[in-house]
């Protein structure tokens, strides 16, 4: 990479955008592909083959010989199958480069491999992939060389989703028409769409790769299985936002240019609170485009980390102990002329639709705040989830004390006459500038916090794609507009039918509102009494899915039928189980193989020790090397019986019928085995020579980098 770079110049110069399609389309085939990305009219067929040609050429000019459609299949990651550009030789054993409308369209990946939770049988195994004119195609230059990505849809041969995209274009499509009714109650005429955009915060670890090597859990689990806490971790504050090191700085110039290329805005960059641990994010951008620029955000801090001798971690919580990684979700609906639903204004009081909006997502989020958990259940979330770095898995609400204060008002009096305002922010020194404060504080413990024009959904995991909890809250919010769209068009008195309902909806779904320490036990003992859920462990929430209000919810909206709600449960408990023996395993064969030898190794040189000194010199004082030796002997026997419980419990959970079972038991019996064969494994690292440990230390994995 350059050592000076010009930022406009490169930004978006591997993508296939608007600018490059004016260039190379004819005018009235550009018209209808814009109509169609602009307005969601439906794709023209007619015109697949002229883009098809314009787009294959643009790549070949750029060194391109591959194309692949990128889909997002139920793992959470990225799929791809590629196809060279190359059609059949002639007579004379020449090819030419070829790309039709159809292979555009349309692709064929086999889909009885993915997870699909019973939707394909193994031996059915056509699957179709589709392309997405609403999400730029782009190049990818790696080892492989130029590949032409062109983002797809992917669902079963009987029509199913089996990926993330497709029920996320469903659900904009729903709360774009829902919300365009509300507008339409305002008077405004004007606005053709609503979109959600969204702005998915990344955090991430870096490790030195040969150390990485050296873990299997790392390599195998994606997060440490065993390790003792360094002397040192997080508890100085000296790391967030801290100097970031030379060589992490040459990771993030690399990765940034990368992503410019690739269209994607990533602009802040800064150490986070763990040792190791950094955080991206970018500007907003429309829904369905942020998610697939978050998966080439972590596709490419995993390809450009090796090539400085690091590996990028994305597990929730790599490192027990120390602060584990989400990725913050803020959401917020636009008009394509550029108005804010979320914006408050000045003085929100006076601000009737910001406050029916404001309204309808109170209800949203506190009739449907088991499907908002739902949505982030992943099993690495749990290791995260309500510990002092993270909000709890309870689901509330932070709006700050102006908003507050306004519901206060229409809830008691009736009337809002209102509203705070920050005043001015001084600090007592004459060469700083005083300047407007925020209208409120903010609050990290709050799962979905109100943060000026947008809400920030904090609980998501950093591992995961950000297309789930945006399909929930997308879909959950357009019922909420639907049911205030419905009564209200039904009245004749629209002023005083909109002012009651707000004030009926906020006094009705105020228990979702809280602005305290979502970390205390007190919130929790609060929480219950409100009758909030408190949905600890993630298969917890995965029955919300098959839930009578889910079912009724998504059907309405044509985001999941039925089968495809059944599909997803399955899928989650079949996930979880997957991961937890996956990690037993690890631990099992870390243990049997690695640790057990390396203490053994140890107790031998030790005991020993102790004879040569007791031969050479009977009256010695050896009572320190005996009780050492007594002592990690005892831990070994503790841990051979922890070993052996741990591959009982495994064996028995994986021989449990059905899927929800199954996953259970690797929660309630498995998890508990695996933290007590961790718990002397630790200690002995604390006692055992540095450099018979078989692998390399926390320490040496998050300050030596």
């Amino acid at each position: 990479m350059s050592s000076e770079i010009n930022v406009p110049e490169i930004f978006g110069k591997n993508v296939f955008n608007d600018a490059v399609m004016r260039e190379r389309l004819p005018k009235n085939v550009y018209r209808k592909l814009k109509k169609t990305i602009e307005d969601g009219a439906e794709l023209d067929p007619s015109i697949a083959d002229v883009v098809a040609h314009a787009m294959k050429d643009w790549a070949v000019e750029r060194g391109a010989t591959h194309y692949s459609h990128w889909f997002q299949p139920l793992t959470g990651i990225t799929a791809e199958k590629h196809d060279a550009f190359i059609s059949v030789p002639d007579a004379n054993g020449r090819v030419i480069m070829e790309f039709s409308g159809k292979e555009l369209i349309k692709g064929e990946p086999d889909a009885s491999s993915f997870p699909s939770g019973g939707l394909r049988s193994t031996f059915e195994a056509r699957g179709y992939t589709t392309w997405d004119c609403t999400s730029p195609a782009f190049l990818r230059e790696d080892t492989l060389g130029v590949t032409l990505y062109i983002p797809t849809a992917f669902c079963s041969y009987r029509g199913e989703a089996l990926d993330k995209k497709t029920p996320l274009l469903r659900s904009m499509q729903a709360i774009n028409e829902q919300a365009l009714r509300i507008l339409r109650l305002f008077g405004n005429t004007t606005s053709r769409r609503v979109i959600p955009f969204v702005g998915p915060e990344q955090e991430y670890f870096l490790v030195d790769r040969n150390k990485y090597l050296q873990r299997k859990d790392l390599i195998y689990a994606g997060r440490t299985l065993f390790g003792a806490m360094p002397p040192k971790g997080q508890e100085m504050d000296d790391h967030y936002f801290g100097s970031i090191r030379p060589r992490v700085g040459a990771f993030m110039k690399e990765l940034n240019e990368t992503l410019w290329r690739l269209g994607v805005t990533a602009k802040t960059q800064h150490n986070e609170v763990a040792p190791a641990q950094h955080e991206l994010a970018p500007t907003y951008g429309q829904v369905n485009v942020a998610v697939d620029h978050n998966q080439m955000v972590m596709e490419t801090m995993k390809r450009v980390a090796g090539h400085h001798g690091l590996t990028c971690l994305l597990h929730e919580k790599p490192f027990a102990g120390i602060n584990g990684s989400g990725k913050h979700n803020n959401w917020s609906l636009t008009t394509d002329d550029g108005i804010n639903l979320m914006n408050p204004g000045e003085t929100p009081h006076e601000n009737i639709q910001f406050l029916l909006v404001l309204a309808c997502v109170m209800k949203a989020v506190d009739v449907h705040a088991d499907l908002l958990r739902q949505s982030t259940a992943i099993p690495g979330n749990d290791q995260r989830l309500g510990a002092a770095e993270a909000p709890p898995a309870i689901i509330s609400i932070f709006l700050g004390e102006q908003l507050e204060d306004v519901i206060d008002q229409l809830c008691s009096t009736g009337e809002a006459a209102r509203s705070k305002q920050g005043g001015i922010l001084k600090t007592g020194v004459a060469t700083l500038a005083d300047f407007t404060k925020d209208a409120t504080d903010r609050n990290r413990t709050s799962p979905f916090a109100f943060t000026g024009n947008k809400f920030e959904f904090r609980m998501v995991g950093s591992s995961d794609s950000v297309s789930s909890p945006n399909v929930v809250l997308n879909t959950i919010v357009a019922e909420a507009f639907k049911e205030a769209a419905d009564e209200l068009e039904q009245s004749d008195d629209f002023d005083c039918a909109v002012h009651d309902l707000i004030k009926r909806l906020m006094a009705e779904h105020r228990r979702i509102i809280f602005s305290g320490n979502g970390y205390s036990e007190e919130w929790v003992e609060e929480a219950k009494r409100r009758g909030l859920p408190n949905l600890k462990a993630g298969i917890d929430s995965v029955e919300a899915l098959r839930s009578e209000k889910a079912m009724r919810l998504f059907e309405s909206f044509g985001v999941y039928t039925r089968t495809e709600l059944e599909s997803l449960a399955e899928i989650e408990y079949e996930a979880y189980a997957k991961t937890v023996n996956i990690e037993a395993r690890t631990m099992l064969d870390m243990a049997s193989k690695q640790i057990v030898p390396a203490v053994i190794k140890y107790t031998t040189r030790l005991a020993s020790s102790v004879k040569t000194v007791r031969e050479a010199c009977p009256e010695a004082d050896v009572s320190v090397q005996t009780e050492l030796l007594l002592e990690t002997s005892d831990l070994l026997s503790e841990m051979k019986v922890a070993l052996a419980a741990l591959e009982e419990k495994t064996a028995s959970a994986a021989a449990t019928p059905g899927n929800k079972e199954r996953a259970y038991a690797y929660l309630q019996e498995v998890m508990p085995a695996m933290q007590a064969l961790r718990a002397p494994a630790d200690r002995l690292e604390m006692l055992v020579d540095k450099e018979l440990w078989p692998f390399p230390s926390y320490g040496d994995l998050v300050f030596e980098v």
